[in-house]
């Protein structure tokens, strides 16, 4: 902070001074070459954990409804061990979940069938069909093989309810029922180590890091047979699976889990929802709403699926289409007549100013106001989540921006702040921010093209502090695409932290480093990206073991 009364340093040399400190740290931090980072216990969340039970006890429902949600930490995400904190209210709900689970499945019969592998009778005792059936369940319970001394706290439960008059199969699932609130199923457990140099991390832990990555759920048994075969860590075998496990469907659970963390669309339907009496049509239309909000995650599951370049996220020929965004959008799509209602990865028309993310409606609405554009938070949006580098916070005792009265003769949103950027100490932010989201004010608080705002013509040019020019969303797209190396690292950074569960350090930034040349070599595909994820030294290795206090700094 500057001393009292002087002026702070402008932003320029701020940011030179924070960018030298930048390169310096990481200079440094990588000099001895890239090693994994912590990794800190962290909790399942209630996605993780919803999805785990109904998994493991083949049940279908949504079990962690009543769950409270978790904030974002780390990178963004909501599975960040930083904010993953187990307190006396949620431990009790975990009780009343599991007992519920379990009741559940011991009423329907796949799930029971399944889970009671051995039952007393002819030479087989109570004692031993319960240890059977806790030496099947317990495995998959904690994702990893279990001792006798794993399984025998279990059975003890198993005696302690029969003791008191319980038949075999309610003090059976008594038993398991514990299983479910053991620290092991609740949280991502990991070996620890205490080897003086990184080493490979534990097949089965390896594992569950992969599944939970890319499927947001336990690993499947061809997962743990793999982890149990020894070949988990060679390379050759993570890439067969890394396809493999993007083809199935639960790789959409991945898309859905990032897409909208990353890109902020989770909000729509809460505090972003458009105004329904300025969009009478987006309310109403539920239909419209989830193809909307279903039209950026399926885009980037299909760039998954067919290996396309990531920079398709800037700009694109192609989208996914549906009857609903063809109307929505005015444009007209080659769609399958036969599945008009249904997603389908369609060829834009030429002129269709739908390229890319900046052209879906779920972005647009999510970058505005309930009630109208803003090309304030259109442009710290695209700072943010495309290009990494997000505007610092306001001032304080900044006025808001000011809003159209009746009477007044209308102004658009850009002659208001044209009037707010007067301020030079909002000027030097908003002239970074404000053009980015001046390229996109044709497109309405719904993602719909217009011409006019305020009944003028819309004024869809701008100029960023560096000279550069553009007018419209495609010549902002070719902007964007210039910039193309920030936004790979961007997206990198993201995918690092979402898939290690915690905010990375500067050690991670080296392994980012190493990401982002394998994809830029690779044409930018987008497995490739996921490959240098699942074989970089911070995924697939364990730190050496270490004290407890002692901790990575945090990036810059």
């Amino acid at each position: 902070m500057p001393p009292k009364g002087a002026p702070a340093p402008a932003l320029d040399l701020r940011e030179q001074f924070t960018g030298w400190t930048a390169d310096r740290l990481h200079a440094t931090a990588c000099s001895t070459g890239i090693t994994p980072g912590p990794a800190p216990i962290r909790r399942l969340n209630r996605d993780e954990y919803t999805a785990t039970l109904c998994d493991l006890l083949d049940i279908h429902l949504d079990i962690g409804a009543s769950l409270p949600a978790e904030g974002a930490g780390g990178e963004g995400f909501d599975n960040a061990a930083e904010t993953l904190f187990l307190s006396p209210l949620l431990s009790e709900k975990y009780m009343e979940l599991a007992k519920f689970a379990m009741d559940f499945a011991a009423k329907e019969y796949k799930p029971r069938t399944q889970i009671l592998v051995a039952k007393p009778g002819s030479g087989v005792t109570p004692k031993q069909a319960a240890q059977a059936i806790l030496q099947a369940f317990l495995p998959r319970a904690f994702r990893r093989p279990v001792e006798e001394a794993d399984v025998a706290p279990y059975l003890a439960l198993f005696e302690a309810a029969q003791k008191k008059g319980q038949a075999f199969e309610p003090a059976v699932f008594f038993a398991l029922r514990a299983a479910l609130v053991s620290p092991m199923f609740l949280y991502h457990a990991e070996p620890p180590s205490d080897a003086a140099e990184p080493r490979l991390l534990d097949p089965y832990a390896l594992a569950s890091r992969l599944s939970y990555f890319l499927w947001g759920s336990m690993p499947d048994e061809l997962l743990f047979d793999v982890a149990a075969s020894g070949k988990l860590n060679d390379p050759a075998v993570l890439k067969e699976l890394v396809a493999r496990m993007l083809r199935n469907d639960r790789s959409l659970i991945f898309a859905q889990r990032f897409v909208e963390q990353w890109l902020r669309t989770r909000e729509l339907g809460g505090d972003k929802s458009p105004d329904p009496q300025l969009f009478p049509t987006y309310a109403a239309d539920e239909e419209l709403r989830s193809d909307i909000r279903f039209q950026p995650i399926l885009f980037f599951r299909e760039l998954l699926l067919r290996n396309l370049s990531v920079l398709n996220l800037i700009d694109s020929k192609y989208t996914i289409g549906t009857s609903n965004l063809e109307k929505h959008y005015g444009i007209e799509l080659p769609l399958n007549p036969k599945a008009k209602k249904q997603p389908q990865w369609v060829e834009l028309p030429a002129g269709s100013h739908r390229g890319g993310l900046l052209g879906m409606s779920a972005v647009l609405a999510v970058s505005s106001y309930p009630y109208r554009t803003s090309p304030v938070l259109r442009g710290a949006w695209i700072l943010d989540s495309i290009l990494g580098t997000p505007p610092p916070p306001p001032p304080p005792n900044v006025p808001p921006l000011e809003e159209a009265h009746g009477g007044a003769a209308p102004t658009s949103v850009r002659e208001r702040l044209t009037r707010h950027r007067a301020d030079p100490v909002c000027a030097s932010c908003h002239s970074r921010i404000d053009p980015l989201g001046f390229a996109l004010e044709n497109y309405d608080a719904i993602g719909r093209w217009r011409t006019e705002d305020a009944g003028k013509p819309v004024d869809n040019s701008g100029e960023l502090p560096d000279g550069t020019k553009f007018q419209g969303p495609e010549q902002l797209k070719a902007a964007l695409i210039e910039r193309k190396d920030l936004f790979l690292r961007n997206l990198t950074d993201r995918m690092l932290g979402y898939a290690l569960g915690r905010g990375l350090t500067l050690k991670d930034s080296c392994a980012v480093d190493d990401i982002v040349a394998q994809v830029k070599d690779n044409g930018y595909q987008a497995r490739t990206l996921i490959e240098g994820i699942v074989l970089s030294a911070p995924f697939r290795y364990q730190a050496a073991g270490r004290p407890q206090s002692k901790e990575e700094p945090q990036k810059p």
